[in-house]
């Protein structure tokens, strides 16, 4: 399963259709939950002021262009397949006025005197029509993106430094909407100064991902078994390593999730109808790999993705130990 395309030519022909109106839309489950909620391109465009560059005034790449543009895209390079309509996420909105309710409560505000944009935002674009099955799990192939307006330098003038980007591309568990991810499908902080350097980077990420090496690498999750034992001294272990001294800290891979997110794991590893075990007992390492991510689920959206990254690299020291019996702190 590749996604090389090399006929430029034919993919500037393609034109992707209009995202106004309705449509199917990625994912019926939230694919991050935390402190986020859901938006139309639509609201973002019409009704979401724009970030400037401080001294000059000019807009930077707004939410719906970033959305926009990685739909563009997809849908040249995918012309032939499914493809549903992105769902956004947003969160940390900010809140302004118009100068003449400058002293207005706010419980006064008319909707017209209020302005707002969220400095994060993440969306995903699932296709359900170019998929495969893990474990009798269905996974559609998803792209997506993440943009923190913290990440800016928005003091900077406009020609003279990048905005921040991220992308993906992975499969999404179709029964969780749990996104699975790893590094080969990852772009972290993409210097992106236009639109077209932004789809020039999602086309130089789409031909770059093996989709059949990372298929391969869940399917090996599959006949690993962790057992009751182990897993309750990996999860224990996980929650010393954060109080470890410095000194022993070093040369252990890092388990990026929270202790929240670890109470989760356990919560889930009895109560999760997929993927636990209600009597307790051993559970495979597909299993456990998508009790970390949907775990992280509740990440906020600018820590979402290398937690993602981390959770599967996590998983593989296990799988690694267990099989090749290489070093793993976490397994004694």
């Amino acid at each position: 399963m590749e996604f090389i395309v090399n006929n430029k030519k034919v993919l500037e022909q393609i034109q992707a259709p209009s995202l106004n109106g309705s449509g199917k839309v990625s994912t019926a489950k939230p694919f991050i939950e935390a402190n986020t909620i859901p938006v139309s391109v639509k609201e973002i465009r019409d009704e979401h002021i724009i970030p400037v560059w401080a001294t000059s005034n000019e807009p930077l790449i707004s939410h719906s262009e970033f959305v926009e543009s990685t739909w563009e895209m997809t849908h040249r390079m995918f012309a032939n397949e499914t493809i549903m309509k992105p769902s956004i996420r947003v969160s940390h909105p900010i809140k302004g006025r118009i100068p003449e309710a400058k002293k207005k409560a706010a419980k006064d505000l008319q909707p017209h005197e209020q302005t707002l944009y969220y400095e994060r935002m993440m969306f995903v674009i699932e296709i359900p029509s170019v998929y495969d099955t893990v474990n009798g799990n269905s996974l559609s192939l998803t792209i997506g993106g993440v943009k923190s307006y913290n990440l800016d330098n928005l003091y900077s003038k406009r020609g003279s430094a990048d905005q921040h980007f991220q992308l993906f591309v992975g499969f999404q568990n179709t029964v969780c909407c749990n996104l699975c991810v790893w590094s080969d499908g990852i772009a972290e902080e993409v210097g992106i100064s236009s639109t077209g350097q932004l789809m020039y980077a999602v086309e130089n990420l789409i031909n770059r991902y093996k989709a059949g090496k990372h298929l391969k690498a869940m399917r090996n999750m599959i006949d690993i078994e962790l057992s009751e034992t182990e897993f309750a001294q990996v999860v224990g272990r996980c929650r010393m390593f954060k109080h470890l001294p410095d000194a022993t800290r070093k040369g252990i891979p890092e388990i990026l999730l929270g202790d929240q997110q670890l109470s989760a794991v356990v919560h889930d590893y009895y109560k999760d109808f997929n993927f636990g075990t209600e009597q307790g007992g051993s559970i495979s390492m597909w299993q456990f790999y998508n009790l970390l991510t949907g775990a992280n689920k509740s990440s906020y959206i600018d820590s979402f993705l290398e937690r993602g990254v981390n959770s599967h690299d996590f998983s593989y020291g296990l799988i690694n130990h267990k099989i090749n019996k290489d070093p793993f702190w976490y397994m004694g």
